[in-house]
């Protein structure tokens, strides 16, 4: 299966370099030195609570040097690194670079770095790390133990992921699920709907139902192909899940998860399934193929991933197996680096929306919005398509809605900065309706969002009476920040 691992080595490569521009873009308005959570000042406080040990159970370079220039430093090798395992050049050293890189920004990057698809990047590219040839320029693959030990530890991550994400929904107890209504709301208080939400949130209820049925389906029945030695059975199991992944990404804004998921569906599909042409350019790049890497050397880590991603499997399923001590101390050891992980979207479904709006004031009076890029806000404004881009602060926004300011101190760290007029978090807004000078007051408001129906006018959104979510503050009577 040659075409299948040459894709999904440089399609990994492709997201990280695509995951390493998005997140360079925000970096400074984030985690900058003047940012929402610096840091600089986040290191700080792990090494105190920490000691010694703060490296080991907060893996990053950026213990070296934590200031914006060296992140964007990071964010251009990880994207310098990234293309080169998408060209085939050093691909092995390339797809380690981004590795590291990745988990450095991903430590360092707080609760603006801790989605799902954050983790599932750094598991799948430390799989191919092991299953990248080892060559300076592109050669064709070799075939042998290590190249099928690389395949199965990608197809056992897809078989997590996929069962997983099933199986939390049910588990949760939660009665949309069980009762197959999920949908019905899901498309309208999911993060960042797309245009094409407002369209499926109008489907009738049998349909919704059906689609639902048919996630399950896909979700719980379909990766048991994994273990069925049968191509065309396979190649229609990756089908389903790469259709799954494509309406996902119609009707919600998931990052590069999608294209992950997809990518993992690649190593399912035979050689005979794709076209010669592919296959010849696949087979391309010398004389020789290159080198995999050595059995001695695969097969242990393959064996410390295989044990400590069961233990986390079967502990998710709540099948009470007695593992041993020293097989949960492995877990606990690999998890560190993020190389083993747990999955499962939407555990509980949100049934109503709700959005913050934050507000200055220069009187206390007269209170202006400022304006989001991505996340809902003015009624008539369409949703958009902004992935595999990802607006890491309108993400967090909707987090918030679900609890209260109290609970997220980021948020009341952004409505200092707003107060401070910092340049790099007013850039991660539409617009800086206080371009002359910063307000003296912030304030933020909830409200409820919901769908507009076909017959209600020509917005997107009809809006609920807001309700008060951050009590106004200045200067001098929030914490600042240093």
């Amino acid at each position: 299966m040659t075409v299948g691992r040459w894709l999904f080595l440089r399609a990994i490569g492709l997201i990280y370099a695509t995951a390493f521009l998005s997140f360079r873009s925000q970096a400074d308005g984030l985690i900058g030195a003047h940012g929402i959570s610096p840091l600089p000042q986040f290191l700080h406080a792990v090494r105190f609570q920490y000691g010694n040990d703060a490296s080991w159970y907060f893996p990053t370079i950026c213990w070296f040097d934590s200031s914006d220039q060296f992140l964007h430093r990071l964010c251009d090798a990880g994207v310098l690194a990234g293309l080169l395992a998408t060209a085939g050049f050093v691909q092995a050293l390339a797809l380690s670079a981004c590795w590291i890189v990745y988990l450095s920004l991903q430590v360092a990057g707080q609760q603006f770095m801790g989605f799902q698809w954050d983790i599932l990047l750094l598991e799948a590219g430390f799989i191919a790390i092991w299953w990248a040839p080892m060559a300076w320029r592109p050669r064709p693959l070799a075939s042998g133990w290590a190249d099928r030990i690389g395949r199965w530890m990608a197809l056992w991550l897809l078989f997590r992921l996929m069962v997983a994400s099933g199986m939390v929904k049910l588990l949760s107890g939660d009665g949309t699920w069980r009762t197959l209504t999920a949908l019905s709301v899901h498309y309208e208080t999911q993060p960042l709907p797309t245009p094409l939400a407002w369209w499926a949130h109008q489907l009738p209820a049998t349909v919704q139902k059906a689609c639902c049925g048919a996630l399950f389906f896909i979700e719980l029945v379909v990766p048991w192909v994994v273990f069925i030695p049968i191509a065309a059975v396979r190649r229609a199991g990756a089908g389903a899940i790469i259709l799954l992944m494509l309406v996902i990404a119609l009707t919600g804004n998931y990052c590069f998860f999608n294209l992950l998921a997809v990518t993992l569906c690649l190593p399912l599909i035979d050689d005979g399934a794709w076209p010669s042409s592919l296959r010849r350019f696949a087979g391309w790049g010398g004389p020789r193929p290159g080198r995999n890497w050595p059995i001695a050397v695969v097969a242990p880590f393959a064996m410390i991933l295989g044990l400590a991603s069961t233990v986390l499997f079967t502990s998710q399923m709540r099948l009470g197996l007695p593992w041993p001590a020293p097989a949960v101390s492995l877990f606990r050891t690999v998890s560190n680096f993020r190389v083993v992980n747990g999955y499962g979207l939407f555990a509980n479904m949100t049934t109503e929306r709700n959005e913050i709006t934050v507000e200055g004031s220069r009187e206390g009076k007269v209170w202006t919005p400022y304006r989001f890029r991505w996340k809902p806000g003015l009624p008539g404004r369409a949703p958009g398509f902004v992935a595999p881009h990802q607006p890491r602060l309108d993400w967090q926004m909707w987090f918030a809605a679900l609890t209260t300011a109290k609970d997220n101190p980021w948020f009341v760290s952004l409505c200092i900065r707003l107060l401070e007029g910092e340049p790099t978090v007013l850039a991660l807004l539409a617009d800086n309706p206080f371009s002359a000078a910063p307000p003296r007051f912030i304030r933020a408001r909830t409200a409820g969002y919901h769908l507009a129906r076909p017959d209600s006018g020509p917005d997107w959104w009809t809006v609920e009476p807001p309700g008060e979510y951050l009590a106004p503050i200045s200067l001098t009577n929030a914490v600042r920040r240093p």
